[in-house]
């Protein structure tokens, strides 16, 4: 019994040293909790601090990217424009280009036109000389034996040039007229030469030539004994009569100067014509 009341006294004992002590442990854990909550409080206020600065300065840079951005806009969209003023400058100067390059191809059609019309027509001109030449050419291979096969060389030379393509149809014309021209001074003048000529019986004897345009051709000797008129198959008429041998005399001595100039009275018809061959 006695045994059971001290346990008791005990447990009463602890219990009235734990209620006088509990307090005081309160309070010092709550102190406790309270500077745990103070230290955090100033770390959280800390943190604050640290978000807002970083905060104010992401909404600097959000401001100045925005701004760098607003600038970048407004100098992509003049880029923009520029870019099309110069598109639309250059494709007006493409069409200016293309305009311009049309009517160069159109000139160059009109002339190239034209230089064809200009190379036909010279062909055709060009074919119509070489007929002129032919028909010339043989004109002349009629005339009378005096440098003939000259004259006539000279008249197949340009037809071939002509031919061939090596003469132009304005050089063609030129020669050509210049070849008129010498075959009608040829018909208009009055020539005499000595030299050579064989007669008909084979004999070769010096003579006096004399041609009176391409209508007359008669000739006499050194000595004048011998005389000769040309027919018109080209062969020497040598027997001729005394009057026919005087009117050839004095035409040749008029030319020669050794008679005064005057007009001869020929006692008959002495040129070449279709009527000597009857």
């Amino acid at each position: 019994m006695s045994s059971q009341t001290t346990t008791t006294q005990r447990i009463a004992l602890l219990f009235s040293f734990m209620l006088c002590f509990a307090p005081f442990a309160f309070a010092t854990e709550l102190a406790s909790e309270l500077e745990d909550y103070r230290s955090q409080k100033a770390a959280l206020e800390a943190e604050i601090k640290r978000l807002d600065q970083r905060i104010k300065s992401t909404d600097s840079l959000a401001k100045e990217e925005r701004k760098r951005s607003k600038v970048l806009q407004g100098r992509y969209q003049a880029d923009i424009e520029r870019r099309r003023g110069e598109l639309d400058s250059l494709h007006a100067n493409i069409r200016k280009q293309a305009a311009e390059l049309q009517a160069m191809r159109n000139r160059q059609a009109r002339a190239q036109s034209t230089s064809d019309n200009v190379k036909a027509y010279r062909n055709a001109l060009s074919k119509i000389l070489v007929e002129m030449c032919s028909d010339f050419e043989n004109l002349v291979a009629q005339t009378l034996p005096w440098d003939r096969e000259n004259r006539v060389a000279r008249i197949q030379a340009l037809r071939r040039d002509l031919e061939s393509g090596s003469a132009e149809a304005e050089e063609g014309f030129s020669r050509l007229r210049a070849l008129y021209v010498e075959e009608i001074r040829f018909g208009d003048e009055i020539v005499i030469v000595n030299r050579p000529i064989t007669r008909r019986d084979g004999e070769t004897v010096n003579a006096r030539i004399l041609r009176i345009g391409n209508q007359w051709m008669v000739y006499q000797d050194d000595e004048a004994l011998r005389f000769g008129v040309l027919q018109r198959n080209y062969e020497w008429k040598e027997d001729l009569s005394f009057d026919e041998k005087q009117a050839v005399k004095l035409a040749i001595d008029v030319k020669l100067a050794r008679k005064p100039p005057q007009m001869v009275s020929l006692p008959l018809s002495l040129s070449i014509s279709a009527t000597e061959e009857k």
